[in-house]
């Protein structure tokens, strides 16, 4: 018990030693550890290791921070604003890292907002504010969890789609592949078309914004209905 209690107080110091450094050190791997586990789970390249280093290092950081002052100038609460403060400017770079931007598709954005939330949690368990470091994971794990589920549910989730055709005639009425997407709830945002009078084609592709529900096969087959169709491709990648 008297073990224990030599723990506690050591971890709720303001003064930097050995015991609460390790202890810190190790809370700030399992919390980031925890939101990395999730990230993994959803197939992003930053999962648990990346997370949980990101976190130790801020924690780390924090760390050094107090311990500076405090053993070299007689400080007992150090300045933890001066290293720290360069944490997170050096942590948007990781969170620049994760973001994919392909033809005007973007991914990755949360797993960077999730980096830079994480490197603050080990910043905050440096400081010893262990609740507030908890709290935070906690509420970062319900948004990343619970909120995506809810989008998808209530369909808030919107994509962007590129549907490419190559119509056997020449189409100058577009009006009607128009109203297929509106029919469907999709909203055409961009189009580009290409006529081939000698081979008497049309290349017609529309960029549309479609919630996560929308049929896609029915789509075609109405878009297929409206002229001798010779392709229909679709996908997700801006590339007209």
């Amino acid at each position: 018990m008297e073990f224990i209690d030599s723990i506690i107080k050591e971890l709720t110091s303001t003064e930097v030693t050995t015991i609460s450094a390790i202890g810190k050190l190790c809370i700030s791997l399992l919390l980031g550890g925890a939101v990395g586990f999730e990230r993994k789970l959803k197939g992003q390249s930053a999962g648990l290791r990346t997370f949980a280093l990101i976190s130790m290092g801020a924690t780390l950081a924090m760390l050094i921070s107090i311990y500076v002052p405090q053993e070299y100038m007689g400080l007992k609460n150090g300045d933890p604003g001066r290293i720290a403060a360069q944490v997170v400017t050096g942590v948007g770079f990781l969170g620049a890292g994760a973001i994919i931007q392909m033809k005007g598709s973007v991914r990755g954005l949360t797993t960077a907002a999730g980096i830079w939330m994480v490197a603050t949690i080990g910043m905050a368990v440096g400081l010893g504010m262990y609740a507030v470091a908890l709290s935070a994971t906690l509420l970062i794990l319900v948004v990343l969890h619970s909120f995506e589920r809810w989008e998808h549910k209530s369909e808030l989730v919107v994509n962007s789609r590129t549907i490419r055709l190559t119509i056997n005639c020449v189409v100058t009425n577009l009006e009607s592949y128009r109203e297929v997407m509106r029919k469907n709830k999709g909203n055409v945002t961009g189009m580009y078309l290409e006529y081939d009078y000698e081979s008497s084609v049309t290349r017609l592709n529309f960029v549309v914004l479609f919630k996560e529900s929308a049929d896609f096969v029915r789509i075609f087959e109405e878009l297929r209905a409206l002229n001798p169709t010779q392709s229909i491709t679709l996908s997700n990648q801006i590339s007209i």
